[in-house]
This record gives C-alpha cells, structure tokens and sequence, in this order.
C-alpha cells in the first residue's frame, strides 16, 4: 500500500529499512534521543507486532516519532487475514491515549498536517492510512 510513498521519501532523502518493526522503532527511539525526528514507516500488522516497543518506550518517554501505519483490514480491503488487525489498530493506538490523524480515500496531506508530522512536539504522533489513498486496490 505504501509502495509510492516509500519511492518518494527515498528519493527525496533516502530511507533504511529494517526487518522487523519493533528494531524500527527502537531505532527511531536512538533516534529521537539524539535529536533527530525519526519517521517509522509500518503495516498494521507490523504495529501489533511491535505495540510493546510504543508501551514500553516511546509512549512513557514522550519521544518525537511520527509513526505511519497502512492499516490493512479495512475497505477496499476486505481480507479476511487483516480484519482483526483493522479493527484493532485504532482500538489500540486509543487506549495508549496516542496522538493519531487519519489520511482516508481521496484526502489529500494539507498544510495543518504536513505541519503536524513536521513540528517538533516532543510527542509521538501517528498517521494512519487508509488502504485506497494512494490507489491500492484488492
């Protein structure tokens, strides 16, 4: 879902990847503790893998990372395999008390949330995608 975006980002600054997500966000942690605004590109399922590392230690030590999660399990994508995680995901980034902004079918990123991701608020913060933003279909 996030392919074209991962393409931009790339080639506007350059992108490391790195294979599971919990490594992400303990490195986007390292990150943050040294000054840098780290984004942490992930699918859904990545984030329930990964929910200890945001409970643990990016939530209690209020670290800037802007988190982007594609969340999968929602329409257009119906797939039986992603269902619990789409209902989830936002379920859970609720009960963190998380700071969360939505990007839907057809949205666009305005300057209020480009202004969001891109201030520093010593806040982690996460953008949730819907599954047909950036054109995904099943």
């Amino acid at each position: 879902m996030l392919a074209q975006l991962y393409r931009e980002i790339d080639a506007a600054c350059g992108m490391r990847t790195i294979a599971r997500e919990d490594s992400a966000v303990g490195v986007a942690a390292g990150a943050a503790l040294a000054g840098r605004q780290p984004v942490v590109l992930m699918q859904n399922s990545g984030f329930g893998q990964s929910v200890n590392a945001f409970a643990s230690l990016i939530m209690p030590c209020r670290l800037d990372v802007v988190t982007v999660i594609s969340v999968r399990g929602m329409a257009p994508d119906n797939t039986e395999e992603n269902s619990a995680m789409g209902t989830l995901t936002p379920t859970i980034l609720a009960g963190l008390n998380a700071d969360v902004r939505w990007l839907a079918d057809g949205a666009d990123l305005t300057e209020a949330t480009a202004n969001w991701l891109t201030t520093e608020v010593d806040e982690p913060r996460f953008l949730l995608i819907a599954p047909g933003l950036f054109g995904w279909r099943p």
